[in-house]
This record gives structure tokens, sequence and C-alpha cells, in this order.
């Protein structure tokens, strides 16, 4: 084991995959010379040359369409959205051919294509650097989506991601890129996608979040610690869902509300509170409540410390929750 930052877990994972495996290439804006704006892929064009580790245009619909091409000739394309906002033109390419070409072929191709883009907010930059655009990926047929929080899982989740044989999206939260520090394992190590992890043991209420909101999440629960025993889940994976590891939870507790920095109306929270309701209503004690961003634009930076969901606002919600 070794203790690092998220980002820095990020590279590790993809030092190590492309060590392992020589179709695993790297390609988007900065991402060579530079190493990215994060530093997220430092090394890697000097290590593994330019055909490698590629600096592209700026041009998210042309870097996506390439890597569509590269999966076919047999490369493993891993391409970096260099912020979230700025992958919508790229979602031309992942809507019309990412996401249908295993099926175009009856399962007879596999699409080995990994994107990873920073998300998120309350980083103090500028707009278009802050969304939370992770429904629209999970909306889309054939294409999985993975959001880790720990180091450790940001290094497993981006293995998994390079070596399933379907597209994924891995969303990485740029507010904690160099503030989550843990335990890395050294060398290959994979996180399965569609397993869940049980943050913090509880037995009074059930609170899941992904990416920055899980340690949101688990503030709360150390401030509610006097009035109830929250359980945090963290969801890791938010297509394929760990629908079972949810409800084994809410089996537990019978309350449960769901975190996401994202505005509120047709969320993935939203997609995770159905869950619930038709699998698990016998389980349930009090209704499902939702702790999520505003439907508004994300704010300019004076104003975010309000859009983001907060401790306080998820401790409120438990009280409710709690109360019903």
């Amino acid at each position: 084991m070794k203790e690092l930052l998220l980002v820095e877990a990020v590279n590790d994972a993809l030092h190590v995959e492309m060590e392992r495996d020589p179709a695993v290439m790297v390609m988007g804006q900065d991402v060579g010379l530079l190493g990215g704006v994060f530093r997220a892929t430092a090394g890697l064009q000097d290590r593994y040359g330019a055909d490698r580790c590629v600096d592209t245009p700026l041009a998210e619909a042309g870097i996506l369409g390439t890597a569509v091409g590269l999966c076919m000739a047999g490369w493993k394309p891993v391409c970096e959205m260099q912020y979230d906002a700025f992958s919508y033109p790229a979602l031309d390419q992942l809507i019309n051919h990412v996401g249908r070409y295993r099926w175009r072929t009856r399962g007879k191709m596999s699409f080995p294509l990994a994107i990873r883009m920073p998300y998120g907010g309350s980083v103090r930059a500028p707009e278009l650097h802050d969304d939370s655009p992770e429904t629209y990926y999970v909306h889309t047929p054939g294409v999985k989506v993975a959001i880790p929080s720990t180091p450790a899982d940001a290094k497993g989740l981006i293995a998994a991601a390079i070596r399933d044989p379907d597209p994924v999206v891995i969303f990485e939260p740029k507010l904690i890129y160099r503030l989550a520090r843990g335990e890395v394992p050294e060398g290959e190590h994979i996180v399965p996608l569609g397993k869940a992890r049980i943050a913090r043991e509880g037995s009074d209420v059930t609170i899941i979040a992904y990416g920055a909101m899980v340690g949101v999440a688990e503030r709360a629960a150390e401030a509610l610690e006097s009035e109830a025993s929250c359980e945090v889940v963290d969801l890791r994976s938010l297509k394929p869902l760990d629908e079972d590891g949810l409800l084994s939870s809410i089996a537990k507790t019978g309350r449960a509300i769901v975190v996401q920095e994202a505005p509120r109306v047709c969320g993935f929270a939203a997609e995770v509170v159905a869950v619930l309701a038709e699998r698990a209503i016998f389980d349930l004690r009090a209704p499902v409540l939702r702790v999520t961003g505003y439907d508004v634009p994300y704010p300019y930076w004076q104003l975010e410390d309000a859009y983001v969901p907060s401790e306080a606002r998820v401790v409120d919600a438990v009280r409710r929750v709690l109360a019903a």
C-alpha cells in the first residue's frame, strides 16, 4: 500500500494500465506535454511516447469520434474531457456512436473505451467548469458510469473501466483531487463496476451519496452521532447500480435520503428514489428525501456555497426523515 491523493491515484492507474497493456492509450487536450490541467496524466508521454499519450486539438467531439475509430482498430483509448461542461459537444458521438456499437454488432464487437473527466464545483472556478452532468451519461444506453470518492476507488474504478468491454465514463470529483488522501494498493488494483461501498455503518437512516458528496454525508453523520446512527452508502457506480446493496441497507435502517450535487429535476437521486419505491416500499418507514443542487445554472463562485449541498442541509433532511 502507498498513500496517495485522489489525483495521484488516477495517475497511478493510468501508468499501471498502460504498462500492462500496450493497446491502452490516453488522448485529450494538454494531456501530454502539460500532463493535464490537474496533472492527472503527468509523466505518461515521457514514459510511453507521443503515440500513446496524444495531445489533441480543442475539439471534444473530435476526441471522442477519433476514439471510436481507434476502438474499432483494436486500441483501448482513454479520453480526457478537460472539464465537465466542456464534454457537451461530445454527446453527439457518445449517444449516436459510442453507446450503440456493441448493440449494432449484437455483441460481436467489444468497445473498451474509457472517458475521464473532472466534475463538480466548490473550487471557485469560472462558468462551464463546475457542472455535474452525470445524468446525461447514465441515461445513454450502452454506457456505464462510475464516480470515485476515495483514492483507492479512483485507481480501481479507472482500471476496471479500461478493462471493461463496454464504454465507461469516469467522473472524478475535482474538489477532492487534492483533498482526499488514502492508502492505495500498489500495482494492479480493480474495483468492480456495479458494487457500492458502505462508507460508514449505521442503523437508523441511510444516506446515499457519490463523489464529493460522500464526504459531506460522512460529516453530517458524524454531526448527528448523538441523535441518530447514520449509515453512509457510497454508490461508486451509477450504472450498473448496486440495487441489492441499497436494498440491504434500507432493510436495516428503514429510512433514506439521497445526496447529489447536480440540479434536482431528473437528477440521479430521482432514479435512486424510484428504485427504492419499487423494490423497498415495505421496508421504508418514511418518505425518501433528496438533498440536491438547485434548478438553475451553476452560479458564480460568490454563491456556490449556497448552491452545493452542505452538511447542514443533509443534517436537516435526516432530522425530517427521522421525525416522519
